[in-house]
């Protein structure tokens, strides 16, 4: 499945720099109504002001409302997402999960995904991967093929996000 209006980020490991990349670019198209979405496979509770929207066997789907808690989906919110939707699934379900959400989305609307096993089922319309010296992440080793864009977490204060754009249907980087 290829969604041009989609740019997903995938990382080494924890504390990568994902969420921060994420709302740096949710901040830079903060007035095109960008959506984002935050996908794990950990079934951990959540937090007050995820709204239940979807639960089916192997996932469930929230939109968080909550722009006053240190989660990466609040920080998103913060940024100044139109909407931000958490998922958290099972591989299996993983691309049900996606499609319930991008349901939700009008067409042509940017989305900024933080998912690396999201890049298994689907094509973006940019695929960045952010790298740290803690590489944790094991699972993106057969990813490290695929990206478009790769950044250190050391280059990411430096960085101008502005090199990151959209052109109505699809993400690119210039």
């Amino acid at each position: 499945m290829v969604v041009t209006n989609l740019l997903l980020i995938a990382g080494t490991g924890n504390k990568s720099g994902k969420t921060t990349l994420a709302c740096r670019v949710i901040e830079q198209f903060r007035d095109s109504g960008i959506v984002a979405i935050k996908i794990t496979p950990h079934f951990h509770e959540t937090t007050p002001g995820l709204n239940l929207i979807v639960s089916k066997p192997g996932y469930s789907v929230y939109e968080e409302t909550n722009d006053r808690t240190n989660k990466d989906t609040s920080r998103m919110l913060k940024a100044g997402a139109g909407r931000v939707y958490f998922a958290k699934t099972t591989d299996n379900e993983l691309i049900n999960a996606f499609s319930e959400i991008m349901k939700l989305i009008p067409e042509g609307t940017p989305v900024v995904c933080e998912s690396p096993a999201l890049r298994h089922y689907v094509k973006p319309g940019l695929f960045i991967i952010m790298k740290s010296d803690n590489s944790n992440n094991k699972n993106i080793n057969e990813l490290l093929s695929l990206p478009h864009v790769m950044i250190h977490l050391d280059d990411l204060p430096v960085m101008d996000t502005f090199s990151i754009n959209f052109d109505g249907r699809k993400w690119i980087y210039i």
